[in-house]
């Protein structure tokens, strides 16, 4: 046997009391509070399993063993860790005391299949109204910012706007861990990496950051900005590389482009507050927001185009205007909330693109948003 199939056989040893979780498709979270509280979330719902670990030393065997697995160290010192599953699962585990429930294990299961526009129109994520201007979006090298908060769907629909980025171009994939699934041939994965025991070793996003603009890339796509790369990606959108996907934790468009400018001030670059508006500003072209909703479903809630900063005061505020939002129509019998993302009837600055550029042909439910002169 492989090293990867030994640990894979005796993850699973250790996790056998969740196998079924792990196996079932239709489960996308698992989510284990100690030995005696299992939890999983299916189609957006949490739900209590009727399973538990005998004690916290077989669970805590199962978290050393995923420990192993990624060459991480758990114990007094190291109270938590992120790694991988085997099968690519992304894992978070915090141990006692740190965790006053005993060892805790958070599961989000590895996608096998990547979302794309058409999944998540039928799943009423979006209209095909909307997907198709996102598209041309992507098309015309517009910097788009997916912001939304943890769970809402950000990764879906990061994967579902990678497929419309051309085949003939190099794509740089940065992550903190690996989730992105891009369907491009000509695709180069960065992954950052802890710190060892040794204290070397560590290799951050911004490491890969500095290391992918000098690879020749068509477009960066960043999985998520978290600290002071923010800076990074941001003036490189500024210097050429348009083009750009992210994610940010945010609640609605105008705090995304807040949170990139205060992670731009988190740099060790001493940069004033007017110029890390001004560029983030200036960088961002496209804001999709979304939101996972009460009945468990993930929409997005608003397109917004940035359109720089307003005349008043010694900064200026950030200027937005909502090409697409959401529209609730109540719920139905089942408590699901109808509605669906429309448009607003306000036009991009960028309308007369498509047909500038030779993608006329691929304008066709979008007609109102784009005009040729």
């Amino acid at each position: 046997m492989t090293p990867q199939q030994i640990h894979n056989t005796t993850i699973r040893h250790f996790l056998a009391p969740v196998a079924q979780l792990l196996d079932d498709a239709s489960v996308s979270e698992i989510l284990v509070n100690g030995p005696e509280n299992v939890y999983f979330e299916r189609a957006g719902r949490l739900n209590r399993a009727d399973v538990r670990f005998p004690d916290d030393e077989l669970l805590m065997a199962a978290a050393q063993n995923i420990a192993d697995y990624v060459n991480r160290q758990l114990d007094d010192v190291h109270h938590s860790l992120d790694a991988r599953l085997p099968d690519g699962s992304r894992v978070h585990v915090i141990i006692a005391p740190a965790s006053r429930q005993g060892t805790c294990i958070s599961i989000r299961k590895f996608q096998k299949a990547s979302f794309d526009f058409d999944k998540l129109v039928a799943r009423d994520s979006l209209s095909a109204e909307a997907a198709e201007f996102l598209r041309m979006c992507v098309l015309l090298h517009k910097n788009t910012v997916i912001s939304g908060g943890t769970g809402s769907g950000k990764t879906s629909l990061l994967n579902a706007l990678s497929t419309a980025i051309p085949e003939f171009e190099r794509i740089i994939v940065i992550e903190d861990t690996s989730e992105l699934q891009l369907h491009q041939p000509h695709t180069v994965y960065l992954e950052a990496q802890p710190i060892r025991e040794d204290g070397r070793g560590q290799v951050t996003i911004r490491d890969l950051f500095v290391d992918s603009l000098r690879m020749r890339p068509d477009r960066i796509v960043v999985g998520e900005v978290r600290r002071g790369e923010a800076l990074d990606l941001i003036q490189s959108m500024l210097s050429g590389h348009a083009g750009a996907l992210t994610t940010v934790h945010a609640n609605t468009p105008r705090d995304a482009l807040i949170r990139l400018e205060t992670l731009c001030l988190m740099n060790e670059v001493s940069l004033p507050v007017h110029v890390a508006r001004t560029q983030v500003a200036s960088a961002v072209h496209i804001v999709v927001q979304l939101n996972r909703l009460s009945d468990g479903s993930r929409r997005v809630q608003a397109v917004s185009e940035v359109l720089g900063l307003t005349e008043t005061g010694t900064t200026g505020q950030y200027r937005l205007r909502d090409l697409f939002t959401f529209r609730g129509a109540g719920r139905d019998s089942q408590g699901r909330i109808l509605g669906e993302i429309q448009w607003t009837g306000e036009k991009p600055t960028f309308a007369e693109e498509p047909f500038q550029i030779g993608y006329a042909e691929k304008v066709n439910l979008t007609t109102k948003l784009f005009c040729s002169g």
